[in-house]
């Protein structure tokens, strides 16, 4: 089987994760934090790269809310970490680099890339909405996603599992 092949196949596993993970929710202020996401975008970021962890996140933030599981925060709630993630890992081949990545990418830059979308496309006032207000939540939610990867990631590292995983999808 080719490379790309297994890369599409594990990006489809993975995004399948992050859909049915998402029922695994809880609100904090305005935003539905699924901790899940943030488990497989680092996961995905260190399997696949930075190209698949975006395209993955993007799919299933898409899934999501065609499914009403998720609302429009999803997109930047994940789009950027899942980026700055795989572009972390792949740098520096470090597993903390790929946590770093996802927890700046999403309650950061994710976090202020959500006011627009908030004000704009959801119809919330901007009078009442801090720009940072999504900051906090982000955080939560991507701090307990990262920490489950991160405890996932170290174990199989340490019996070599990751290595023949990444071997076994071409990276």
């Amino acid at each position: 089987m080719k490379t790309d092949t297994k890369k599409l196949a594990a990006a489809g596993l993975l995004c399948a994760v992050a859909v049915v993970g998402s029922t695994i929710s809880f609100p904090v202020f305005g935003s539905k934090c699924a901790p899940v996401q943030h488990m497989v975008n680092v996961i995905c970021a260190v399997l696949l790269g930075p190209g698949y962890g975006l395209g993955t996140a993007f799919a299933a933030s898409l899934i999501r809310n065609l499914m009403g599981l998720g609302s429009l925060m999803a997109f930047p709630g994940s789009m950027f970490g899942a980026f700055l993630s795989g572009l972390a890992y792949k740098k520096t081949g470090s597993i903390t680099a790929a946590l770093i990545g996802e927890v700046f990418g999403t309650a950061i830059l994710g976090g202020l890339c959500a006011y627009p979308v908030a004000v704009l496309l959801m119809g919330q006032s901007s009078a009442g909405l801090a720009f940072y207000a999504y900051i906090v939540p982000f955080l939560i939610s991507t701090a307990a996603g990262s920490l489950i990867s991160g405890i996932l990631l170290r174990s199989l590292e340490g019996t070599g599992a990751l290595h023949r995983v990444r071997e076994t999808v071409g990276r």
